[in-house]
């Protein structure tokens, strides 16, 4: 029997190659004996792994592009079956290539069913794990535990830098850890539930928010434990809180309907004064340092409009309030000349610090970058998630890059309506700080009267949306 041996349980190239080999060998499913690292081998397998050569006549050989997206994730599952099985489907596909849209088949229904459960658990990893500063002598270190059902981490590892590019971080599993550093990712040992911080002083602000938003009207319990279950709790703060918050619903639920008629937005103005709180103690990127305050969204909590800007300016970061300089002036008479009522929209910023250069006694505006831009996201989504503006508009390129998650060209992106990737419709034009840029008076005055028109357009178009 040939021995295979590969070097992790999530060794998916040591797998391509040895599957590939082994079938030009002419090796059926049943002759082999697959092998993780140093573990226990077959009693009768072949002392030395290898993989023998291509038996004569062997030609190289091909298989659908669904079998392989479907191996690369079915062999991130757990089940220590899954390389035999995979490589028996292999060797029927090499043969009969179509048989892969059998989907009745059992072998193909069990590896689907594999590969289901390693990205549901991969999504779980998303969503449910938490991080928790820790001080190290190089500055702020966040450290989170989880604990996946499949070989996931390696696999997730990109989601992650992506989303916490500018902090530092690790992230420790019973497979293994991983370390970023701002630049660069490293691996380390498996790592123990006591090596991870219980709480951190965010905790408290987060608990709050979560508290504030729970909506005892909107409970199902079923469904919740369903997406969220039991054994993420013990990762997650929030999670305190749910048996009591469960347990208080129904009155809660009754309270809310006897206050509606008086106070319809008061759950959400709770959760944004919350949300508020939490966000000024934000260390998600470097910005924080320089700036005086986290600049917040400002509006009703129900407002039907929302207005995101780039970031603050440095009126607005020594106010404390949004759009209050002169790019804000600009705006307000803009929104006059329109006929659109701001004290109805919510009005915020995609970065919450003033990011700048200074020069001398003055700070110049600088853009933030995509890393910021992204750290800030979480800010943004959350603050429309209570909200729940009938209509958004991203004022400039960060704030459309924000809502949407991709570069924008906002001559293309002008005066027609954007989906957004929870539903919601956003509209794109111009920051009015651009308008204060334009050094030539006609210019100005023209792009002054397009930007009133899209305004316009905009005021019309909720209408239409909130009747």
């Amino acid at each position: 029997m040939a021995l295979v041996r590969l070097a992790a349980d999530d060794d998916v190239e040591g797998w391509r190659a040895a599957a590939r080999g082994l079938a030009l060998a002419g090796v059926p499913a049943d002759a082999v004996h697959w092998q993780v690292g140093d573990g226990p081998a077959d009693l009768f397998a072949d002392a030395e792994p290898g993989v023998p050569p291509p038996a004569p006549g062997a030609e190289a050989f091909s298989v659908p592009r669904r079998f392989v997206e479907l191996a690369e994730t079915a062999l991130l599952h757990a089940d220590p079956e899954r390389f035999a099985r995979l490589y028996a489907l292999l060797l029927r596909l090499r043969d009969q290539p179509r048989a892969i849209e059998d989907r009745a088949d059992p072998l193909i229904r069990t590896i689907e069913d594999m590969a289901k459960a390693v990205r549901r658990d991969m999504h779980k990893m998303h969503a449910f794990l938490r991080f928790r500063a820790v001080e190290e002598a190089e500055g702020e270190r966040f450290v989170a535990w989880y604990e996946p059902e499949h070989h996931i981490v390696r696999a997730n590892a990109g989601f992650f830098v992506r989303r916490f590019s500018t902090l530092r971080w690790s992230i420790l599993t019973p497979q293994l850890s991983l370390h970023w550093d701002g630049i660069s990712l490293a691996e380390g040992p498996p790592g123990q539930r006591g090596d991870a911080p219980d709480a951190d002083p965010a905790e408290a602000a987060w608990k709050t928010y979560y508290a504030s938003i729970f909506n005892p009207a909107r409970l199902k319990t079923a469904a919740m434990l369903r997406e969220m279950p039991k054994k993420y709790w013990k990762n997650m703060p929030e999670a305190a809180l749910v048996p009591a918050l469960v347990a208080d619903a129904q009155r809660r639920e009754r309270e809310m309907i006897m206050t509606a008629q008086t106070s319809p937005a008061g759950n959400a103005t709770l959760a944004l004064e919350a949300l508020r709180e939490e966000a000024a103690q934000c260390r998600r990127c470097p910005l924080w340092k320089p700036a005086t305050q986290t600049v917040f969204g400002e509006g009703p909590a129900g407002a039907p409009l929302m207005f995101v800007g780039e970031q603050p300016g440095d009126q607005e970061d020594l106010a404390g309030h949004p759009f209050v300089g002169p790019a804000g002036q600009l705006f307000d008479r803009a929104l006059g000349d329109a006929g659109v009522d701001r004290s109805r929209a919510y009005v915020t910023n995609a970065v919450k610090h003033f990011k700048f250069e200074p020069r001398g006694k003055r700070r110049i505006h600088a853009k933030p970058d995509s890393g910021e831009i992204e750290a800030c996201r979480w800010w943004i989504e959350q603050e429309r998630d209570i909200v729940r503006p009938a209509l958004t508009v991203a004022l400039g390129v960060t704030a459309a890059q924000s809502l949407t998650g991709r570069s924008i060209t906002i001559s293309r992106a002008r005066g027609a309506p954007v989906r957004l990737a929870d539903g919601g419709e956003c509209w794109i034009t111009v920051h009015p700080s651009f308008l204060l840029r334009i050094p030539e008076a006609d210019r100005k005055a023209e792009e002054y009267a397009r930007f009133v028109d899209d305004l316009r357009r905009i005021g019309a178009r909720l209408a239409e949306l909130t009747g």
